[in-house]
């Protein structure tokens, strides 16, 4: 019973289980795998703004799939990211697609101007 009362206030317990499952397969990687996945989920984070905690466990799987099988192969950094991390990073984000924190605040400024001129023509 308390369990449930948990996770419906906090979310599923089991999802972030997943969640630091996948961020130790990250951190367990060789140099410079490691320092790599880092990086890139720290810009995920900024970037990408994932408001779907299934989405944000599904893409670090993802991530720690393709670079634990690029550590196994000795395919280097370079060959997997290219040569603009960025562009990787963006698009690896967006084949995920879901609502960003953006969307979110793209929304409310979108209202919050509806709402200022609804009160302007009411004057």
């Amino acid at each position: 019973m308390a369990a449930k009362w948990i996770e419906m206030m906090t979310g599923s317990l089991e999802q972030k289980k997943q969640y630091k499952r996948n961020v130790a397969r990250l951190q367990e990687l060789a140099s410079p795998y490691k320092e790599t996945t880092a990086a890139l989920q720290r810009y995920f984070l900024y970037q990408g703004g994932v408001t779907d905690g299934d989405i944000l466990v599904a893409m670090l799987g993802d991530l720690a799939d393709l670079f634990e099988g690029a550590a196994a192969a000795g395919t280097p950094v370079r060959e997997i990211v290219g040569e603009n991390p960025v562009e990787f990073a963006e698009e690896f984000t967006a084949a995920y697609g879901g609502q960003r924190w953006i969307d979110k605040e793209r929304t409310r400024l979108i209202e919050a101007i509806d709402q200022a001129e609804r009160k302007e023509e009411g004057q």
